[in-house]
């Protein structure tokens, strides 16, 4: 464990009446970095963020997260850990401001409740009983709540299920807000977009092992991957695969007096990328681009 590591697991292996969960799984986090991990139900992901929460115990490998074994979590530990389950309930007769002010009381040095409530959004609502709220007001109050300890790592279990789009990008600007303030996040979702938005890396996991990590633009060779370019010649569609798609269509402007017709671009997403790493087959389109005619 380095002072600049908030997390490391190494050799992590873990499995359920002979049936293996976590298959010797390696990971490193920074201190400060929002950390995505991605991959398919039943690949492990849920018992592997559990055994950093501390609330699962191991079979064999080496767990640290902030300096400590989370099997053997003491209450200074816990007060530095902020969790926000995938769903969440009780205390519906309880409003905003009484919640978040009860909650606070369990932290040896909680944040303010009120300043808390304001950085949430949730100003106009402390005194709005939590039953009454919606689903992105009380995602907000699930937020209050697991960084009222002042934690140094949060856990985010797929954050924005249910969102609408606006509710979605609102979350994901307090999530990059708490990030800039140096919390350390793990996050895991089913939304791509969303890890393409908020991680700083992404790591895939597949039958209990780290399958691919990098940053999102570059994870699996995604960076490297050739494009997709598309246009319509003497009525004829046109299809090449090019490492270097401004070269070919500046070459196709020159020769076709400087308008491409039907000019498209494709690049793989991460959606196409996180597929093929996890052995699903990725749909025929990708991220494409259409472009105006060259001038």
């Amino acid at each position: 464990m380095t002072t600049t590591t908030a997390i490391r697991v190494r050799g992590l292996r873990k499995a359920y009446a002979g049936v293996t969960a976590v298959d010797g799984l390696d990971l490193d986090v920074a201190h400060g970095e929002v950390f995505a991990l991605l991959g398919p139900n039943g690949a492990g992901k849920t018992t592997t963020v559990e055994i950093l929460e501390g609330y699962r115990r191991r079979d064999v490998g080496e767990v640290s997260v902030l300096g400590a074994d989370p099997a053997r979590p003491d209450a200074g530990w816990r007060a530095r850990i902020g969790i926000v389950l995938q769903s969440s309930g009780g205390h519906d007769e309880l409003s905003v401001g009484e919640l978040v002010h009860h909650f606070a009381g369990y932290y040896p040095d909680a944040r303010d409740p009120d300043e808390v409530i304001a950085s949430v959004g949730l100003d106009e609502k402390r005194g709005t009983r939590a039953r009454h709220l919606s689903g992105g007001q009380r995602r907000r109050l699930d937020v209050a709540l697991g960084i009222l300890g002042n934690p140094a790592l949060l856990f985010l279990d797929e954050p924005t299920t249910g969102f609408d789009p606006e509710a979605r990008r609102e979350f994901w600007a307090l999530i990059s807000s708490l990030a800039d303030g140096g919390t350390t996040i793990i996050l895991t979702t089913h939304y791509l977009d969303e890890a393409e938005h908020l991680a700083d890396r992404v790591g895939v996991i597949t039958a209990g092992r780290v399958v691919a990590l990098d940053t999102p633009d570059r994870l699996g060779g995604r960076d490297q991957d050739r494009a997709v370019v598309r246009w319509i010649d003497d009525g004829r569609p046109h299809t090449e695969h090019t490492s270097e798609p401004t070269a070919l269509i500046a070459r196709l402007a020159q020769r076709l007096g400087g308008e491409v017709p039907g000019l498209t671009v494709s690049r793989p997403t991460l959606e196409d990328v996180y597929l093929r790493l996890i052995g699903e087959p990725a749909t025929p389109t990708t991220s494409i681009e259409t472009l105006e005619p060259a001038p």
